[in-house]
């Protein structure tokens, strides 16, 4: 029998600290521009059938609340409340969604990043 050589496929050359350095600071630099852009992009929330409509940014800050005339009665003020309520909380966690929706477009999903990202003011 005679020896063959195989050769199989090439070695990837290990990522110096140089390259690592290099690929965490562009993924500061997206996670910045996404942090931005939040700002300016918003989530539409309805509560109460429609009655109620929330706008939020990405940062989880009011646009605006517009209620439908026929809730400003004395009489639905409580329900009035309730739907506020119900519909401020929905719009914010659909809004923290979004932010971290588009942090994980960035990080790739990558575990762990999460805590250093959030140690350098990006998480």
């Amino acid at each position: 029998m005679t020896k063959r050589s195989f050769h199989g496929k090439p070695k990837k050359k290990p990522a110096s600290p140089g390259d690592m350095l290099g690929q965490v600071q562009k993924m500061q630099q997206e996670m910045a521009a996404a942090q931005a852009s939040l700002e300016n992009e918003t989530v539409t929330v309805t509560a109460g059938g429609g009655a109620i409509s929330i706008v939020i940014t990405g940062h989880q800050r009011l646009r605006s609340i517009t209620i439908d005339p026929e809730l400003l009665v004395a009489e639905e003020a409580e329900l009035l409340q309730d739907m506020l309520v119900a519909g401020v909380n929905a719009a914010i966690e659909q809004s923290q969604t979004l932010a971290a929706e588009k942090m994980e477009d960035i990080t790739g999903g990558i575990g762990g990043m999460d805590g250093l990202l959030g140690g350098l003011g990006l998480g």
